[in-house]
């Protein structure tokens, strides 16, 4: 099935004109993503869900990424978006457009090789966050999408990924884990 995508401005609006993700992912067209960061509360701080990407994704396979992410089909907004990937990807469906709390909008332009292919990424992102203390045995993965969830010290997370730790495979982006609230 293919994906069809909005082409959005800088801003993240429609411009009234659609795409496919494939064209999209080989142009370097702009398009949207959802991006959802798992937070819970411990008694030595705060944690955040970390999901490992499918090693068969198009993009960054293997690594470790935001709690649920997903591209915005044409004619959905953002939050319909976020919390439809959080079912697909997660099979958390017990939350609602008022659990996610809006951290900003971003800008991510990338361009990479994987599995041999040029990948360009030009998406506007807007960033949430949802506090919510689930055991990761409870998660229902989509494994077309995701390999492992784990629960990792967001400071311990932000220091790996500063240093860009070889151990942590990773495509988080820090200004992303800076939006976060700390509490």
């Amino acid at each position: 099935m293919t994906e069809i995508l909005d082409i959005v401005d800088e801003k993240g609006l429609p411009t009234g004109k659609t795409v496919d993700r494939q064209t999209a992912h080989e142009k370097g067209i702009r398009h949207r993503t959802a991006h959802v960061w798992i937070l819970r509360r411990t008694s030595s701080g705060t944690e955040i869900l970390l999901q490992k990407r499918s090693r068969d994704k198009d993009s960054n396979p293997g690594r470790y990424d935001i709690s649920s992410a997903g591209h915005i089909p044409a004619g959905e907004d953002f939050l319909t978006s976020a919390l439809r990937e959080l079912r697909e990807e997660l099979g958390i469906t017990d939350v609602s457009c008022d659990d996610l709390c809006f951290c900003g909008q971003r800008t991510i332009k990338i361009q990479e090789v994987f599995h041999g292919k040029l990948f360009k990424d030009n998406q506007i992102s807007n960033i949430y966050c949802l506090w919510l203390d689930v055991k990761t045995a409870r998660l229902t993965l989509q494994k077309s999408e995701v390999d492992e969830v784990i629960w990792m010290d967001l400071d311990r997370c932000m220091e790996l990924v500063k240093k860009e730790d070889k151990d942590f495979p990773n495509c988080i982006y820090l200004e992303e884990l800076e939006m976060l609230p700390r509490t």
